[in-house]
């Protein structure tokens, strides 16, 4: 008779259930049923003492220093560390195991775990981007000999099915950690590397759509093109990346033509969008109201680079209701708006949306200060109709 053992160490995470051999991940080591080892192993899981238990491992290590059992003897190791937060000793071991079988997902998880808790972003990637490798390679593996292709893939299926729960546990650490990163450019860095090693994952559309946003923030014109680009290359109708893009040539004043389709784009689409599940009705509203006015904002800057001016009135007239829950946003709304309306010569007008810039605490407050201070001498607007 013969048993089989799995001692996966991570708390909280499922274990990986056995099934026919070439389904699993990595190598699968059997235990004889009332052998030596299932004893020792026996011993080393009902010991409650961490120096004794610590012997017994050490004695089945010596015991099997090579050849399956020793992964078995390692994975013991890596329980222990973990269970004694003693971090870098478990990365040590796991490693050894990662050096026996590369496939083990079951140390992967553990190995996350152990970065997890000790806070070391590094590893917690470093061993995430091996857990995508692992899955990535199982999804590839051709049917093995005997097994119809139905077959294996139902097989395979199943066994992605068990481990889901893990991936996802990868998943989020490898986002929290990257989402924890204050400066920009590391987190933009770190979701693109998510996203290539969990490519099928629902996770990382959104994550190249946040790198491509953080590069923004990090002033890296050139990556945060990049990125965008291939978000809208899988997903033409990604609002936010269609605002990001919309907003960037219509500040620069480039590629107008594609900032206006882009914005009008997304317009369309916010008018048509669902309320997604999970979401408030409040949320929601607030979401899409500001999708909303981002995307005519982008629009009337357009028309201003493009010297249309009642044009460009009337798409930041629109947008200025929808953009109140921003106050930066709402802010260069009215800034823009400003402007469009010196450019028609109506300073009354032009004095109102300025003064609601400066009203809001943003990047746009002194600015539109000083263009108020430069109008304060300018020609009533009759006088400036008359001039025209």
């Amino acid at each position: 008779m013969w048993q089989s053992r799995n001692f996966l160490g991570a708390l909280l995470l499922l274990a990986i259930t056995a099934g026919p051999a070439w389904a699993q991940f990595g190598k699968n080591v059997t235990i004889p049923a009332g052998s030596e080892e299932d004893h020792q192993l026996s011993a080393i899981n009902a010991a409650t003492d961490p120096a004794q238990k610590l012997q017994l491992i050490d004695a089945f290590a010596k015991a099997h220093a090579e050849g399956d059992f020793a992964i078995v003897a390692n994975e013991q190791y890596v329980s222990y560390y973990l269970d004694a937060k003693q971090y870098d000793k478990a990365f040590e071991y796991g490693d050894k195991i990662f050096a026996l079988d590369p496939d083990s997902f079951s140390n992967v998880v553990n190995m996350v775990r152990a970065a997890n808790e000790k806070g070391d972003v590094s590893r917690v990637f470093s061993y995430g981007e091996k857990a995508g490798g692992i899955i990535q390679r199982y999804k590839a593996m051709p049917a093995p000999s005997g097994a119809s292709a139905d077959e294996w893939t139902a097989q395979k299926n199943n066994k992605l099915n068990e481990i889901k729960e893990n991936e996802s546990y990868i998943e989020q650490s490898m986002l929290n950690a990257a989402n924890q990163q204050k400066e920009p450019a590391k987190r933009a860095e770190l979701l693109v590397r998510f996203s290539k090693a969990f490519p099928d994952s629902p996770n990382a559309e959104q994550a190249m759509t946040m790198a491509a946003f953080a590069y923004q923030q990090a002033q890296n014109r050139a990556k945060m093109t990049e990125v965008a680009s291939g978000v809208l290359a899988k997903d033409p109708d990604n609002i936010g990346i269609l605002l990001l893009i919309a907003d960037d040539y219509s500040e620069k004043n480039e590629q107008l033509d594609k900032a206006e389709a882009y914005a009008k784009k997304a317009a369309a689409l916010c008018d048509a969008a669902k309320k997604p599940e999970g979401l408030s009705d409040a949320d929601w509203q607030k979401q899409n109201s500001l999708q909303k006015g981002l995307a005519l904002s982008a629009l009337g800057q357009v028309d201003l680079q493009k010297k249309l001016n009642p044009q460009a009135v009337d798409a930041l007239t629109k947008a200025a209701p929808l953009l109140k829950s921003n106050a930066t946003s709402y802010a260069r709304n009215q800034y823009r708006l400003g402007f469009a309306y010196l450019n028609l010569r109506k300073l009354p007008e032009a004095k109102q949306a300025l003064t609601e810039a400066a009203s809001v605490d943003s990047p746009y407050k002194g600015p539109a200060q000083e263009k108020l201070k430069g109008l304060a001498t300018a020609k009533p607007a009759g006088a400036a109709k008359k001039a025209s």
